[in-house]
This record gives structure tokens, sequence and C-alpha cells, in this order.
């Protein structure tokens, strides 16, 4: 055993009686080595209760392993199901998962930019949350590959991996059209994101193409409160809309709980679609109508593109879209149903 008692690769090489270099590979994801020795040096490790230092080992080789992963909120669903999607990918890929929470006030991710460089992560995945230009440059002078999930911000320079909202929101539009309303209304997502803007942008070009302009539109700020406020005001108007596009489900479920509130039914007073397709949706109680974020393709996405962008630095950036499906389901009269 070495001095002071602790346990070192230096021991377990001993004891599988192979290099210490063997035994660095062993612990190290990705390196090449022979199974019979790998199974010799798990053997030996166990047997002596070593365990690798991996902060040793990333002020040595320069690389951590860890991947910084920002959220902005976990309030809505879809984002808990999402960072444990990335996080077992990201295990899988041998990485380990540092969580950051930020909100989207100025100045935060410049903030925790401190933490991040700290920690000397490899790579930076963000969920919804605005990327200066000094976190950018910041980024690069470090030579830290960052990739947006479920938000694009063009003229960045940054991959960013999201569903295709515009096209999401033309597919509501064509679907109401079709199921007979005329009166479509929209509560947006938070229009100081990207996809809240192309979730409304894409509904409005669809309503266009039916000879239609939207009923209403209020930003529902991708805040329960704010959508159910904003539901309750349509609705009291002499001429309330039919139905009701919300940016997100989060927000849909607020919606249909002021419209029963109030004495409403949906749909058959008022049909309302969401979007995300989170588990919820799929209840009974809301049985929400909505575009489905192709969560598994936007991760597998997202990783790859981040462990390219370490591999190679000099990459180019990505945009990537990925086709999300609408879901059929009770809240909002589908063609052919009697109004």
């Amino acid at each position: 055993m070495s001095a002071g008692g602790k346990i070192t690769s230096i021991d377990v090489a001993r004891l599988a009686g192979v290099s210490q270099s063997a035994v660095s590979r062993v612990f190290t994801p990705g390196a090449s080595v022979a199974p019979k020795t790998a199974a010799k040096v798990r053997a030996a490790a166990k047997a002596l209760g070593y365990r690798p230092n991996s902060l040793a080992r990333a002020m040595i080789t320069g690389k951590s392993r860890i991947i910084g992963l920002v959220v902005a909120y976990l309030d809505n669903q879809f984002y808990p199901v999402a960072i444990e999607k990335l996080s077992h990918a990201l295990q899988n890929k041998g990485y380990h998962v540092l969580l950051f929470m930020a909100s989207n006030t100025a100045g935060e991710m410049e903030r925790l930019m401190e933490d991040l460089l700290a920690y000397q992560v490899d790579g930076i995945i963000t969920a919804s949350v605005a990327i200066s230009n000094d976190v950018t440059r910041r980024c690069a002078d470090a030579g830290i590959p960052l990739v947006m999930f479920n938000r694009g911000q063009p003229g960045s320079g940054l991959s960013s991996v999201t569903s295709a909202n515009a096209l999401g929101g033309r597919k509501v539009a064509h679907f109401l059209v079709a199921g007979g309303h005329r009166r479509i209304a929209h509560i947006s997502g938070w229009q100081g994101a990207s996809t809240g803007r192309d979730r409304a942008r894409g509904l409005f070009e669809g309503l266009a193409e039916a000879g239609l302009e939207p009923h209403a539109a209020i930003d529902g700020l991708y805040d329960r409160a704010t959508a159910a406020a904003a539901a309750h005001h349509m609705m009291q108007a002499a001429t309330p809309p039919d139905a009701i596009f919300v940016g997100n489900d989060h927000m849909a479920f607020a919606v249909i709980d002021a419209l029963r509130a109030i004495g409403l039914r949906v749909p058959q007073d008022v049909s309302v679609v969401g979007y995300d397709d989170v588990p919820m949706a799929a209840w009974g109680a809301y049985d929400l109508t909505t575009v489905r974020q192709p969560l598994a393709r936007m991760v597998e996405a997202t990783v790859e593109t981040l462990l390219a962008q370490i591999e190679d630095p000099a990459r180019a950036a990505q945009s990537i879209e990925i086709d999300a499906p609408l879901i059929l389901r009770g809240s909002a009269r589908q063609p052919g149903e009697a109004p």
C-alpha cells in the first residue's frame, strides 16, 4: 500500500500485474483496453477498494468529462423529463452532468459562467436559456462548445436543437380550420423566446393560408397564471373564440382549468390545443390534443452535436429542427365532428 494508507493506481497495477498506464486506460471512458486486462484491473481495484480520482485525471488530461446543463425553470413538466433523458444519454457516453439553474434575467448566465469555468466543464447544454454575446465570446475563448436545447438564437453562431416549431404551429392551424373553427385565438409562449415566436408565426401563417386572421392573441409568458387570466379575458369578449392554441402544455392545463371554472366545456364550447405532449397531456382529466416534441430525437441530436464539437472545436455550428407530430385527443373538435 502507498504511503499514507491511500490506495493508488500504482497499488492496483502491482496487484493486477499490469502497468500503471493500463490502469489509467481502464478507468478512462472511451480508452482502448483488452477485455482480459480490464477484468484483472477491475478485480484488483475492487479487492483494494480503489476509486479513481476524476479531478486529478482532469488536471492531467485537460478533460473533466463533465457537461454543464443549464436550465431556466422546472415548473414546465417538459423539462424534468428532458433533463432525465439528457443526463442518461451523456452518462452513457462516459460524461458526468452538473445541473445549474438560471433565470432569464439580465446577467444571470454571465454569473453562472464563473462556476462553469471553475468546474472546467468540457461542454455546456442550455435549455430555454438566452445567451448573450459576452457568454458566447467567453465560451469561445475557453474552448468550451455550447449547444442550445429547445431554443434557437439566430446570428449567435451557436448550435441549437429544437422541434420544428413554426411547422407545428401551422399544423395546429390546419387542424383547427379543418374542424370547422373560425374564431381561433392564441395564448402564445413568451415572445422573447424563439419557441414562442416560431409557434405563433406558424399558427398565423397557417390561418392566413385559410384566409383567416387570429381572433385574439396574448403573450402567456409560459406562465400558468398569465395564461389562465388570458383565457378568462378572451372568453369575456362579446364574440369569444371557438378554439385556443396555447403555446405549451404547461399553460394549456391552466387554460382548461380556467375555462371549466367559468362553466365552459372543452371541446364542446371551445377547443384547446397545446404543445409539448408531456405525460400529463394523456391524463383523462385533460386528454389534451397537442404537438408532440420529439424528445428522444432532440436529446440524441443535442448530445451528438455537443460531443462532435468537443472532439473537433473547429466544427461549424448547426441549427437542427426536428419534425413534431400533432397528437389528437379529446380536447379539440376534430374534422367531421359537429360543433
